[in-house]
């Protein structure tokens, strides 16, 4: 039986890395320090209380208000908290202690936050792409794929790909079609899974953007916003790529089914 106070730990460690998240998403768009200053209403300035800084339960006890000006906190932070908390328990649960949880919960988080801000700001900071490819290629050197040369290979193919995409797409539409940004968030998701990974990612983003945001954009004319659908691609590739793998390669009749 797993053990729970490990389990309670990554739930704590979920939670509190989901709060320091919130600095991210709500900061780094806007070019400010995630370090200084300390943690503040967005409405009236007002320093926030360690106190009133629990993750998750201030929120709850405060009832979803500032306790200087009242002014109602957004469920965008109990909700990144929670969700983060997830994460972590659920690589601790399926996992165990092993770099393998460890890794599918740093992955995660770095998606989570990516897909926030590209959704609520067109923008994938570097300090989310750049700095996750530094994680992908130090995890490399843990126990288990990818190798860092794999990793390496992976950050190069998921980069490029998505480079060669952008450029025959503004050529052809004579408008830029691809960020920068989902091109490096590509190099980090290629550097934590490799370049079957990157693949894997790039197909499945596509897909999920096609079906659930095309019909959206084809109406409004909005960007789709690339991010959203990768990090949903490469959170389904850690989980299941090679259950998909060997079920495609079966199907196909590359292996016997």
């Amino acid at each position: 039986m797993l053990d729970l106070f490990f389990v309670g730990w990554a739930a704590f460690l979920g939670a509190s890395v989901g709060s320091f998240l919130n600095v991210c998403i709500s900061r780094l768009p806007a070019g400010e320090s995630v370090v200084k200053p300390r943690s503040r209403c967005p409405a009236c300035g007002e320093m926030i209380r360690w106190y009133d800084n629990v993750p998750i339960l201030s929120w709850l006890l405060l009832r979803a208000r500032c306790r200087a000006c009242r002014e109602p906190i957004s469920w965008q932070y109990p909700a990144v908290e929670l969700a983060t908390l997830v994460i972590w328990v659920g690589m601790a649960w399926h996992y165990g202690p092993t770099a393998r949880g460890l890794v599918g919960a740093i992955l995660f988080t770095i998606l989570l936050a990516i897909a926030m801000t590209d959704a609520l700001h067109y923008l994938i900071p570097d300090q989310l792409s750049v700095g996750g490819l530094a994680a992908g290629f130090a995890a490399s050197f843990f126990p288990g794929d990818p190798t860092p040369l794999i990793s390496l290979a992976g950050a190069a193919l998921g980069f490029f790909l998505l480079f060669a995409v952008g450029w025959l797409g503004e050529r052809a539409f004579k408008k830029p079609a691809m960020g920068g940004g989902d091109m490096k968030m590509m190099a980090m998701v290629g550097a934590f899974l490799g370049p079957v990974g990157a693949l894997m990612t790039i197909f499945l983003g596509a897909l999920a953007g096609s079906v659930i945001f095309g019909p959206i954009s084809f109406k409004t004319g909005k960007l789709v916003p690339f991010g959203v659908f990768l990090a949903l691609g490469a959170a389904v590739t850690f989980l299941f790529g090679d259950f998909l793998v060997g079920w495609y390669s079966g199907y196909i009749g590359l292996t016997p089914t």
